[in-house]
């Protein structure tokens, strides 16, 4: 077992090595709308300090985004009305990009013209931190398995379909972390330890949604968790664990509130525009999108990994199983009824789906995974 997790560990090396080298040749100037955006946000900050949170299209005097939108070739660069992913927010007369303010602050912390490289190479390298844990904590060959496969694969992702939106990289490496928090979380153990991860995971999924507006969904599951939790037990101690874990989360995404209140009126007013705030409307075309898509792939481990767990002994995993279970049902009915489809927009609660699960498998008595698994192989041979 110790020559397989060195296999895989060398395995993931070679890939984290393959995507850094791709990486550093990456041009931030692709001609896609939403690059330019996030390198705006970042412009911003690095102008104006905290007050960059203020993205109305009039502190663009410096000629910023008409540079770059001229750089890429748009047909009126010139016209600031037309600036693509910003939209009028008349509640307070401005006009400003519509994305969060995460991306932009982050990659405001690299160099004008080196931003993009550094934000995908240091999140790599996180989900390659996170691959390899998972490897180390594997006790048994079908874990280890399990584990550098699934390693190999989030790394992999960083590159494609990460690639599509500079959201996305930060993004994959808080799902890995609250996928390692998700199992302990769930788990028997003192009070003040599940006081203390109730504080991380909430502050770690808060801060989600300032990378993604849509990051939101991801802690659905949790808070149903949370409810149910609460409804079944009416202890003071879980509605006290179920008050510390959404205060967490309101402070975790206190910069998205800000944002809100300073370009749209309002910290629940969205800087959005129609598009993506229309009401949920089911339609055959965007499933099929998706069941095109490589997220279809992931989409199915996650949800074929959670029918497994969901059915073995150990309470623990099986907790973390059915939490993964509402998760990706709330989220779904999000997805397949938004009208607009992007490569990546499932991407996130797929992957923080199968970390979770993953590492509830290997935290919690893998061996009894494992007996599962192999009871029903024999009942299908069978």
């Amino acid at each position: 077992m110790i020559i397989l997790k060195a296999a895989f560990g060398l395995l993931c090396v070679l890939l984290l090595a393959s995507n850094l080298r791709s990486m550093s040749h990456w041009n931030e100037a692709r001609g896609v709308y939403d690059d330019i955006c996030y390198l705006r946000q970042a412009h911003l900050f690095q102008r104006f300090g905290l007050g960059g949170i203020d993205t109305d299209i009039s502190r663009d005097d410096d000629g910023y985004l008409k540079s770059k939108l001229k750089e890429i070739g748009f047909p009126t660069w010139n016209d600031a009305a037309t600036a693509p992913c910003h939209n009028s927010m008349p509640a307070v007369k401005k006009f400003v990009i519509q994305y969060p303010p995460g991306t932009g602050l982050v990659m405001a912390l690299f160099p004008q013209g080196y931003q993009a490289i550094p934000l995908y190479m240091l999140s790599t390298i996180a989900i390659f931190g996170f691959a390899l844990l998972a490897i180390v904590s594997a006790r048994t060959t079908r874990s280890v398995l399990f584990a550098g496969v699934f390693g190999c694969l989030a790394i992999y992702l960083m590159i494609n379909p990460s690639k599509a939106s500079y959201s996305i990289a930060p993004t994959m490496v808080l799902c890995a972390l609250a996928g390692y928090l998700t199992p302990r979380w769930v788990a028997e153990m003192p009070r003040d330890r599940r006081v203390w991860l109730s504080l991380m995971l909430g502050f770690v999924l808060g801060l989600a949604v300032d990378f993604r507006l849509p990051n939101l969904f991801l802690a659905s599951g949790y808070f149903l968790f949370l409810l149910v939790s609460i409804l079944s037990t009416r202890k003071l101690p879980i509605v006290l664990e179920g008050a510390l874990f959404a205060i967490s989360f309101l402070v975790g995404m206190f910069p998205t509130l800000v944002s809100n209140t300073v370009n749209a009126g309002s910290p629940l007013s969205t800087t959005y525009g129609s598009a993506d705030v229309t009401p949920p409307d089911f339609s055959f075309s965007i499933v099929w999108h998706y069941v095109a898509d490589m997220q279809f792939v992931l989409l199915a481990l996650a949800i074929a990994g959670t029918a497994i767990l969901a059915r073995v002994r150990d309470q623990a995993v099986r907790r973390v199983a059915l939490l993964t279970a509402a998760n990706l049902a709330v989220n779904l009915a999000f997805f397949l009824s938004h009208p607009v489809f992007t490569p990546y927009y499932t991407v996130p609660i797929a992957m923080l789906s199968l970390w979770s699960l993953l590492f509830a498998s290997l935290e919690h008595k893998t061996e009894a995974v494992d007996e599962h698994l192999v009871a029903r192989a024999a009942n299908a041979a069978s």
